[in-house]
């Protein structure tokens, strides 16, 4: 009996024994947690004495969350026998730990992901399991990247180039002062061969792939098609006119385009987007008719012009002249704007030259037409003076067509030499109407004949041969003096009438005798000779 229990004493000595050479310093194991407390956890990791995990190394939400049995990698610091303290770190566990799992990625070539931190000089840093690493500027990307900032935030997949312990760290310190330097570029190479090799297999003349829009230039497009760029000239882009291609596209677009050519040797590939439709123009004649009314989108305003959308890739232009009946054009912009929704009429279609001609002022009436129903001979208008020539004025009518008022016929009476005289720009005024012609767009116009003529009755019967008035002088010319008499007729004194003792100015009144009444010419003659004298009168 005593033997046996010896036997069973040794046996469990040196079980003990073994226990304790099981466990070393700087070692990581699993541990089994006993109590949490206020100053550290509690953790049995199958030794002699428990460990205590310091409280600093847990946030409040672990603490809290903490529970009996809950199992925990621990790193063991130090041992103390003596005391029977075992000092023990959850943090360098953990760092020893990541040091293992990069070092099977970097070994492996594994793909592992990190959160981009912040900015640095010449790249970024990069949360990897806990460790900062650095990630070059020139390995973010098979491309020069300019905004580096869109990255942080980001989580990313990366790859392992170096893993550089620092100097005088060891074992588990490493991880305290380790370099970590990661790659994106060498996963988007991977991705980038992987999608090349598909879109090789799918790649060839006239079939349809999608592409991203990777740049715009002035001459075309770069598609990115998987792995492989290809190439859309700007006259591929749209059956009607482009005069850029950004009017089409944006970077980042996806669009589905067609395989023109593709050259295995080069690998270099033409696209196409127009041919993905039929020309619009091989059945233009058979849809669009002159006299049909169309509508369409204004994709254009120049000075010549308004270039309207009628189809994708068909465009008809209505020309300055199609715009408005008035016979002085505005500018197009004044009409209609890029992007308007506008009714048109069809003027003309022409295959061949690739035109289509539209018009909008073949919408509404023709202004003169207007005229010829609406108004008569002899009628009276009112209209806005527009314009003023050395023959006469012109009178803008609310139709908008304009009517001649030519000099002769802006009094009965006044000999006007220019019709400034007593007309004004703009000012409003009535007239009658003395002709009308719609077919020649003429219309003949009278300010005169607003009254009736003095000359048929009133002038002969008050301005008699013989008669004395007293005028005021108006102009002086070379062959006499212009004189206004009453109710503003006018009479010439002529040169041989004129008294040579008088110094005559304009604006004067002097006496006259009337010596000569043509009703036809209408035209009286004065003079100043054995006339009483202005005092006397």
């Amino acid at each position: 009996m005593n033997m046996q229990t010896n036997e069973e004493s040794k046996e469990l000595e040196q079980m003990y024994a073994d226990t304790l050479q099981r466990f070393h310093s700087g070692e990581v194991v699993k541990g089994r947690v006993i109590a949490v407390k206020s100053d550290g956890v509690v953790v049995d990791i199958g030794y002699k004495s428990e460990g205590t995990i310091p409280a600093t190394e847990f946030s409040s939400d672990e603490i809290k969350n903490l529970k009996a049995d809950d199992e925990l990698y621990v790193f063991i610091e130090r041992i103390n026998d003596q005391e029977g303290v075992v000092y023990l770190s959850r943090e360098r566990a953990s760092r020893i730990k990541a040091w293992e799992t990069l070092s099977s990625a970097l070994q492996n070539n594994l793909t592992i992901e990190g959160t981009v931190t912040e900015k640095t000089k010449g790249g970024l840093l990069v949360n990897v399991t806990g460790i900062k690493a650095f990630l070059p500027g020139s390995q973010i990307d098979t491309k020069p990247v300019k905004n580096l900032d869109s990255y942080v935030g980001q989580t990313i997949p990366l790859k392992i180039l170096k893993m550089i312990p620092a100097r005088g760290h060891g074992g588990g310190g490493a991880t305290a002062g380790m370099t970590l330097i990661v790659s994106r570029r060498s996963i988007v190479e991977e991705e980038t061969k992987v999608l090349r090799e598909e879109t090789l297999k799918q790649l060839k003349e006239g079939s349809i792939l999608k592409g991203n829009i990777k740049n715009i230039t002035d001459y075309g497009v770069f598609v990115d098609l998987g792995g492989i760029d290809g190439l859309l000239h700007i006259s591929d882009i749209s059956w009607g006119r482009v005069n850029h291609p950004s009017e089409f596209f944006t970077v980042g677009d996806e669009k589905e385009f067609l395989v023109l050519k593709f050259d295995e040797e080069t690998q270099k590939v033409t696209l196409g987007y127009k041919q993905k439709r039929p020309n619009p123009w091989l059945s233009v004649e058979q849809k669009y008719q002159p006299g049909m009314t169309i509508a369409g989108k204004v994709v254009n305003v120049t000075d010549y012009g308004v270039f309207v959308e009628v189809e994708e890739g068909l465009e008809g232009l209505i020309h300055i002249s199609e715009l408005d009946w008035s016979p002085r054009q505005k500018h197009p912009s004044k009409y209609v704007s890029v992007g308007d929704t506008i009714e048109t009429k069809v003027i003309n279609v022409n295959k061949e030259e690739k035109r289509l001609s539209l018009s909008l002022k073949h919408l509404r009436q023709k202004p003169w037409e207007l005229i010829g129903e609406h108004y008569k001979v002899g009628e009276k208008i009112t209209g806005k003076l527009k314009t003023i020539t050395d023959f006469g004025a012109f009178v803008r009518l609310p139709e908008g067509v304009d009517g001649l008022i030519h000099i002769a016929d802006l009094s009965w009476t006044k000999h006007i030499k220019h019709p400034s005289e007593v007309l004004k720009k703009g000012q409003k005024i009535d007239a009658v109407i003395l002709s009308l012609d719609p077919e020649r767009e003429r219309m003949a116009l009278g300010i005169k004949q607003l009254t009736p003529d003095p000359w048929e009755a009133e002038i002969p019967a008050k301005f008699r041969l013989g008669e004395e008035f007293v005028g005021k002088v108006l102009r002086k010319s070379d062959f006499g003096v212009f004189v206004e008499l009453e109710n503003s007729v006018e009479g010439l004194i002529y040169s041989s009438e004129i008294d040579p003792s008088k110094e005559i100015n304009e604006g004067d009144e002097i006496a006259v005798r009337i010596i000569k009444m043509n009703v036809e010419e209408r035209k009286i003659g004065l003079s100043m000779k054995n006339v009483r004298s202005h005092e006397s009168r």
